[in-house]
């Protein structure tokens, strides 16, 4: 067998920092008060966590069969020199880290409501296309998916969520 992909060396990385994650959750002391363990959470979204890692993993190992005899993949795209190819191949990465932290930087403005659907949106466009058709869909994606999300914490679980100055309720 030769060597191991990236994909499996990170995998497993993954994996043994979801195996502390596991353990972590279990050093959560429970006080009894009869409700909802404070460590469920942090154990269930380990538990997910770990699952989405074995599946990283699996596809690791499948997709180092399919790999040239150098190590690269055998549908990778061309990586062209310098800088400039680097921020080609890059790019989609560099924008969805942008719009994320034009998302963190706006939050104190926008709140989470609006601030996150924004987020959604524009990701799911620039990844997407932006056709008249598609705009819609993602416009409905994001409203309902960040919408349930944020009901959800805000008034199932009583997170207190950032809110923004342009609807202050919200």
């Amino acid at each position: 067998m030769g060597t191991m992909s990236r994909d499996t060396v990170v995998s497993i990385i993954l994996l043994l920092f979801c195996g502390l994650l596991i353990w972590a959750g279990y050093q959560i002391r429970d006080p009894q008060f009869g409700e909802l363990s404070p460590a469920a959470w942090p154990k269930g979204v380990s538990y997910v966590l770990t699952a989405l890692c074995l599946i990283y993993f699996a596809q690791s190992l499948m997709g180092d069969s399919a790999r040239k005899a150098d190590g690269s993949p055998n549908d990778a795209p061309a990586h062209a020199g310098g800088l400039s190819g680097w921020f080609r191949y890059y790019f989609n990465p560099i924008v969805c880290f942008a719009l994320y932290f034009a998302f963190l930087a706006t939050l104190p403005f926008f709140g989470t409501l609006i601030g996150g659907t924004l987020l959604v949106f524009l990701l799911l466009s620039f990844l997407g296309g932006i056709a008249p058709k598609q705009i819609v869909i993602h416009a409905l994606i994001a409203i309902i998916s960040v919408g349930a999300m944020w009901a959800l914490f805000t008034y199932g679980l009583r997170v207190l969520l950032p809110r923004g100055e342009i609807i202050p309720g919200i």
